[in-house]
């Protein structure tokens, strides 16, 4: 058992620092994928990141573990790590995107065009959000993730 299950407290401020990166992040980001790549309208726009919100309280850690375990393929260059952040993001969250837009009101081309949209995103944002999440996890008073375990001949 690792010391994140271990100590409740511990869980407690992982759930919190990773649904809040989530909220924060992809509430900013999903407003300009909806409105101006799938053509939403404001209404729409506000019903999405309504139902997105409410999503991301309980998939904000699964997402961070997702992450973290994803993570742990990846080298100690740049390229590696925005290659790996990019599929932890576009594997995980593409499909709950989708169903949320599809909810909320787009269909066909629009959904079609904000499926790509979000993937081009969160293909371009792997990297920058898995950034952004350990600077929350940070402030939370917690290690970043995808760590690779220490070697016993480290």
């Amino acid at each position: 058992m690792s010391d994140a299950t271990a100590d409740p407290d511990l869980r407690w401020r992982s759930f919190f620092a990773d649904t809040l990166a989530l909220i924060v992040f992809f509430t900013a980001t999903g407003i300009l994928n909806e409105r101006f790549i799938a053509g939403m309208t404001w209404q729409e726009v506000f019903q999405a990141r309504l139902l997105g919100a409410a999503l991301m309280v309980p998939v904000g850690r699964p997402y961070g573990l997702w992450r973290d375990w994803i993570m742990r393929r990846a080298g100690d260059t740049r390229a590696s790590q925005l290659f790996w952040d990019s599929v932890a993001l576009i594997s995980f969250q593409v499909p709950i995107y989708v169903a949320i837009i599809a909810v909320s009101g787009a269909s066909g081309a629009g959904l079609v065009r904000g499926t790509l949209g979000a993937a081009a995103m969160m293909l371009l944002l792997g990297r920058p959000y898995g950034a952004f999440l350990n600077r929350v996890r940070r402030a939370f008073g917690l290690p970043p993730g995808g760590e690779k375990p220490m070697s016993l001949n480290s």
